[in-house]
């Protein structure tokens, strides 16, 4: 039996060569099929979504960041201070700060400061000017607050917006304008002295150093009348 079976095999040799290796051949293919199908290590199934959340969270860290910029840039003043402090200039403080911390800044007050010209306890507003008045002076000037929304009072309002007169001003009260330091108050009493007077306010362009911006500023704190 089995000699019948090896003299078939012999006298057939090529068509069973033939079944084998396309037996084979189904049978890799179908074990190269089954691990094509495996997902990738390391592979997301959403990355769409991934890069949507990623996207937002960006723009959220983005608004945040704008937001503390707001905060920190409202959360602080900037005052002019002047007269008879030892550092005059300009400083930055805390919003809600007084006076006594913008005299700190400027190293205090001078021997010849007259204490009673201020209000070292008066709270004060960005773009302050403070100006410490020496002994005998005898000019009070502490900020140019703007009046409080709660008081009502017109009489205060008048008073923050009274403009200075070149004609008549000290070197003290000009060094109270918003820009103007001693030796630009003193250039403008000079001219003065040497003019007889100012005629109108646009002389001030005539002084080294206050250009067209400097004078459109000024023009809103000082008059000739």
């Amino acid at each position: 039996m089995i000699e019948e079976i090896l003299d078939k095999f012999k006298g057939n040799k090529a068509i069973w060569l033939s079944v084998l290796f396309c037996s084979c051949t189904v049978l890799l293919g179908l074990i190269f099929y089954g691990f094509s199908r495996q997902p990738q290590a390391g592979s997301s199934e959403f990355p769409a979504y991934q890069t949507s959340f990623s996207s937002s969270e960006q723009a959220q860290s983005s608004l945040l960041d704008k937001d503390s910029k707001k905060q920190s840039s409202k959360a602080e003043i900037t005052v002019d201070i002047k007269g008879a402090v030892q550092k005059e200039g300009v400083y930055t403080l805390p919003a809600g700060s007084r006076v006594s911390d913008a005299v700190k800044l400027a190293g205090g007050l001078t021997a010849e400061a007259d204490r009673n010209s201020i209000n070292l306890a008066q709270k004060i507003e960005d773009e302050a000017v403070i100006y410490v008045a020496v002994k005998g002076e005898n000019i009070s000037v502490i900020a140019p607050v703007q009046p409080s929304a709660d008081l009502g009072d017109s009489s205060a309002g008048d008073a923050s917006n009274e403009k200075i007169n070149l004609n008549t001003a000290t070197l003290a009260e000009l060094q109270t304008i918003s820009g103007i330091g001693e030796k630009r108050a003193q250039d403008i009493i000079d001219y003065r002295d040497s003019k007889g007077g100012f005629s109108s306010v646009e002389e001030l362009a005539e002084i080294s150093g206050i250009g067209e911006k400097t004078l459109a500023k000024l023009k809103e704190e000082v008059t000739v009348d």
